[in-house]
């Protein structure tokens, strides 16, 4: 046990060190640690107070916090046959654990009378904010329920654990399951030469001739957007929506049905009539009520244009190529040639102005413009993968502002997708600010032997909204880690990450880093307004795209779900207001909805929209006074990015912009607006 370096003291992850058969006995043993802190807390005679009992649980379990951090990161990022295996062990003991401090009565009284008695303690915004958390975490956890009922929820809670890990277990499996091995060099017509050599690189690397393309963003989403082969592109679509959904060792679809109605079944033993009623009673939204009317808002608004835009769509597909009927298979296909006739722009031609190294560069050069942040890559720093680049993240005088992490390329242990993750919160504690080490997870095209990794436009926004993430992350500024960075109400979360993508349309910013990788001749204007013409193409049917997942979501988790038995048909159900192309029978979204059945979006996808109405409002403001303008720059690091969840977001917002969000804002910008 002593020589488990999950059990040392440690600043930075010590990567190299850590085995897999390290996990298990370093957590037991740090459960254990903390529930003895715990005790001493619950036990204590001293009459409760702040000190003694919020701060002093505010900072237990901090190596358990850090470890276990270290243990799901690596999960996601890097896992095989034995993690899963050794999270499958944890993921109930950590369960158990969290039970038994939510539902300690010992505890629970103690915090129940510093709320009561909170007048008489003198206490700052944050602090008051602390308490309010810890109360409201107990008290909506089940610590007023019998003690029969505790023990329901304890194993509901237990199953939930061990069912969104499997969830996310099978749609992995599933994702790395799936090769289109292709030796004929006709069927890969219209594919760009840098996918063909990728997959060429793929198929490599499995000892095949030919090409090799997988599910994995980077592979499967050119091939449907250029394979000329419409059987092909059809293989592809409905092996990507068919995942975990084949009636095989790996299929999501009971997992589905017995997480949702675990999830209500939660939510009705603690006084809530659905899973959603209790997530949404501490969002911005407060009420599913409120979600299902923003909701049906933007869809009056967008549906209109998507029929609109889907129409246009088919008819070019039937003038184009006599396709009678628009298939799944078919919408990025026509829509990437109905954009380049329209605006006369190839998605391809600005993949040269997109170099990897050259973009993280332009997040750096953003960042240093608009906060003063200064990025130096460092070598001396574990990592988990030779892939993961480290950086010091320096303000003036060298002062450590965070270590901040990057991986950047698909492999087999890695989930897909793209998120920004922290292996040690920021805090301030005896006096001194413990600074983040905050991560940033993508899956974009690897380097081949010609080409270095060249992004796609939407990659690129893609690196600026994680690294949006990383900001709140990094420039947090908080007393306690559990109100840090971004430990805010869910639908706020997505605003850091959504507004910084918009410095991605600005001629002022795109010449800081979009040059070509062979001349260094920065992008030309003409294809800047080109970017910035084509950001609302087909912006009915992205918007609607969007709905029919938080619609899909809150259909899930709003109403009791006991009565479905089939998945297929309950979310068929749901889409029947968003659908445009026609259903494929052999997909099904659900099985594969990550987010919502293995993230933590589960009755929160609406977040995204929700935000960018903050994002588009907030973005006006930078506008109207320049991009790069320190002032409000500072505003909104002051009022935003270093404030976590120490104040209500709304009232976080209103200092910074000086007046509450207008939906407007975003319509405008998405072109959705009536008199636009």
């Amino acid at each position: 046990m002593n020589q488990n370096p999950l059990l040392q003291s440690f600043d930075t992850a010590p990567f190299s060190k850590i085995k897999n058969h390290h996990f298990l006995p370093a957590i037991k043993q740090l459960i254990k640690e903390t529930k003895s802190e715990i005790d001493v807390i619950a036990d204590n005679p001293v009459a409760p107070d702040f000190k003694n009992t919020i701060e002093a649980l505010e900072y237990t379990g901090e190596q358990l916090n850090r470890v276990t951090g270290i243990f799901f990161n690596l999960n996601s990022a890097e896992t095989n046959d034995e993690m899963q295996q050794i999270a499958q062990q944890i993921s109930p003991l950590l369960s158990e654990f969290k039970n038994d401090l939510l539902l300690n009565k010992k505890l629970f009284k103690r915090i129940k009378e510093v709320y009561q008695n909170k007048d008489n303690f003198n206490l700052n915004p944050e602090q008051n904010q602390l308490l309010d958390k810890q109360f409201k975490n107990f008290s909506r956890n089940g610590a007023n329920l019998s003690e029969k009922d505790k023990e329901k929820l304890r194993k509901i809670d237990t199953q939930l654990a061990q069912l969104s890990l499997k969830f996310g277990e099978n749609v992995l499996a599933e994702t790395n399951a799936f090769q289109l091995h292709i030796t004929n060099e006709e069927a890969l017509s219209g594919l760009p030469e840098s996918v063909m050599e990728t997959a060429a690189q793929t198929a490599k690397e499995n000892n095949k001739k030919g090409w090799i393309f997988t599910l994995d963003y980077p592979s499967y989403v050119p091939f449907v957007t250029y394979a000329n082969n419409r059987e092909l592109r059809k293989k592809m679509s409905v092996a990507y929506g068919a995942r975990a959904f084949k009636n095989n060792a790996f299929d999501n679809q009971e997992i589905v049905l017995k997480i949702v109605n675990l999830r209500h079944q939660r939510a009705q033993l603690l006084g809530y009539p659905s899973h959603a009623h209790f997530v949404l009673e501490e969002r911005m939204a407060k009420s599913p009520e409120n979600v299902v009317e923003f909701l049906n808002q933007l869809l009056e608004k967008a549906k209109p244009a998507a029929e609109k835009e889907f129409y246009e769509l088919e008819n070019f597909a039937k003038k184009t190529d006599a396709i009678n009927q628009l298939q799944k298979w078919d919408g990025a296909y026509y829509a990437e040639k109905l954009k380049k006739q329209r605006f006369n722009l190839d998605e391809e031609k600005l993949k040269p102005y997109f170099k990897l190294e050259n973009v993280i560069n332009g997040v750096f050069t953003v960042a240093n413009k608009l906060y003063d942040l200064t990025f130096t890559e460092v070598f001396n720093i574990d990592t988990y993968h030779p892939d993961v680049k480290t950086y010091r993240v320096t303000q003036e005088n060298n002062e450590l502002v965070a270590i901040l992490y990057a991986d950047f390329h698909p492999r087999p242990g890695k989930r897909g997708g793209a998120w920004m993750t922290s292996y040690k919160p920021q805090q301030i504690k005896n006096g001194e600010n413990e600074r983040p080490h905050v991560s940033i997870v993508c899956n974009f095209s690897k380097p081949t032997s010609t080409k270095p990794s060249l992004l796609t436009f939407n990659e690129v926004t893609t690196l600026f909204h994680e690294f949006g993430h990383a900001l709140h992350g990094m420039l947090a500024n908080t007393t306690y880690a559990s109100l840090s960075g971004t430990s805010v109400f869910w639908d706020f979360v997505e605003l850091p990450s959504q507004i910084f993508e918009n410095w991605c349309y600005e001629k002022e910013s795109l010449e800081l880093f979009a040059k070509h990788y062979k001349t260094g001749e920065v992008i030309p204007m003409e294809l800047v307004e080109k970017i910035k013409q084509t950001s609302n193409f087909h912006e009915g049917m992205k918007t609607l795209r969007q709905l029919s997942f938080g619609i899909l979501d809150l259909t899930w988790h709003s109403k009791d779900p006991s009565n479905s038995n089939d998945v297929k048909s309950y979310e068929k159900q749901a889409f029947s207001s968003t659908r445009l192309f026609p259903d494929v029978k052999e997909n099904c979204m659900s099985t594969s909805f990550s987010h919502i059945f293995q993230g933590g979006y589960s009755a929160g996808y609406y977040s995204y929209k929700w935000a960018e109405v903050l994002d588009a409002d907030a973005f006006e403001y930078f506008k109207e006074n320049g991009i790069f303008n320190k002032t409000i720059a500072s505003k909104f690091k002051e009022n935003i990015l270093s404030k976590g969840g120490t104040i209500d977001p709304m009232e976080l917002y209103i200092k910074f912009r000086g007046k509450k969000p207008q939906p407007d804002a975003l319509l405008k910008r998405a072109g959705l607006l009536k008199n636009n």
